[in-house]
């Protein structure tokens, strides 16, 4: 049964272009489909998490950790009486933006970007499904419902001051109301993608060989469900003991959210999706104690994995090639493939027009195909 603050997609604001709705989807159901079938979101299983594509096959890619989260996203709103349909398209769509390398792309391209506007990944994202994808007849990007694009503008929180580019030019001719929260469903999303994070990564380190067992077994809640799992199984095999233990830190994340925002939910007093987006405040949250933890997680994912020393050897190899990538193009726009060549055009003599284009082509490849283009166009 749904709660009276769950966003109903029979009351939803609709799309851009008006179109027919399914006699079998939801309108939330129907943009999660889209985005599923979209060409941004395939592109993502060549997309680096941490570990850079091609170093491994059981490392997580943007694809992989995407689908992670909208399965976590699709328990927590289960749970909680929320729209799961709008949940798992926020959840799916929330690293459409994502560059080639991850973080360290995106850091690459916020340099290079800065005299033209900036680069965010939230903002790629919006573009990407407002414009990019170009599949559709009766429109570019993917017609989404207004719920769905303001989730994926702001699950992680109002948006003030400085806007990059991409979400500044969308804004401004479709408010997406960015200086409030976002629905509870968009909310979900975002917790869940710490969620899936925080676990996955520790185990992808641990294949790597960049974390310690030990070291990782005296982090709180991890110590706790791996006791928990010895005194289950004592001497069970050390594979199947990591599984197990890493499950059940999971489950102590989700569990908590569920609790903690249920809580929350209640004592908010909203009655409808419009009361939780004008809070003040995030609604669905992790309890203070699960909170401080994960900073302890965090902290210790960040100096023995983020910044590992063959990581960051990765992370300066990955930045080169973007800082090559990009003047290549600005410099010769002629390089870009035929299809961007109109666009490249209408830019004639505007310098911000085309860097914008020439990020919407870089930050769209996938590791191994920016690997390749670097080695045709700089050897």
């Amino acid at each position: 049964m749904s709660a009276p603050y769950a966003s109903d997609p029979a009351r939803a604001r609709g799309r851009r272009v008006q179109e027919e709705e399914s006699a079998f989807r939801s309108a939330f159901q129907r943009d999660r489909d889209r985005i599923i079938h979209a060409s941004a979101f395939r592109r993502l299983k060549h997309k680096t998490q941490v570990f850079v594509e091609h170093e491994g096959d059981y490392y997580r890619t943007r694809l992989t950790h995407s689908i992670e989260v909208g399965q976590v996203a699709r328990t927590i709103a289960g749970a909680l009486g929320l729209n799961d349909g709008l949940t798992e398209a926020v959840a799916l769509a929330h690293d459409l933006g994502h560059p080639p390398f991850g973080h360290t792309g995106e850091d690459a391209l916020h340099v290079l970007m800065a005299p033209y506007g900036g680069f965010d990944h939230n903002a790629q994202a919006i573009k990407i499904v407002t414009q990019l994808e170009c599949h559709y007849a009766d429109f570019d990007g993917l017609n989404l419902t207004w719920e769905t694009l303001e989730g994926i503008a702001k699950h992680n929180g109002p948006v003030t001051g400085d806007l990059p580019y991409a979400l500044a030019e969308y804004s401004a001719d479709h408010d997406l109301e960015l200086h409030t929260h976002a629905s509870a469903e968009a909310q979900v999303a975002a917790l869940s993608d710490d969620i899936a994070y925080n676990n996955h990564d520790l185990h992808d380190g641990l294949r790597a060989g960049l974390i310690n067992m030990d070291e990782m077994c005296a982090l709180p809640i991890v110590s706790d469900a791996f006791a928990a799992v010895d005194r289950a199984y004592p001497g069970l095999d050390p594979v199947r003991r990591q599984h197990e233990g890493l499950r059940r830190v999971f489950g102590a994340m989700v569990s908590d959210v569920i609790n903690t925002s249920r809580a929350g939910l209640e004592a908010s007093g909203a009655g409808d999706v419009h009361d939780i987006r004008h809070l003040g405040r995030a609604v669905i949250r992790f309890s203070d104690a699960m909170w401080a933890d994960l900073q302890v997680i965090r902290k210790f994912l960040f100096e023995n994995m983020y910044r590992a020393p063959s990581v960051m050897e990765k992370r300066e190899e990955v930045t080169v090639i973007v800082h090559d990538l990009f003047p290549a193009f600005m410099n010769d726009p002629h390089l870009l493939p035929d299809r961007w060549q109109g666009d490249v055009a209408r830019a004639a003599g505007d310098e911000t027009q085309l860097a914008r284009i020439v990020c919407d082509y870089v930050s769209g490849m996938t590791d191994r195909f920016a690997f390749q283009e670097h080695a045709r166009l700089i050897g």
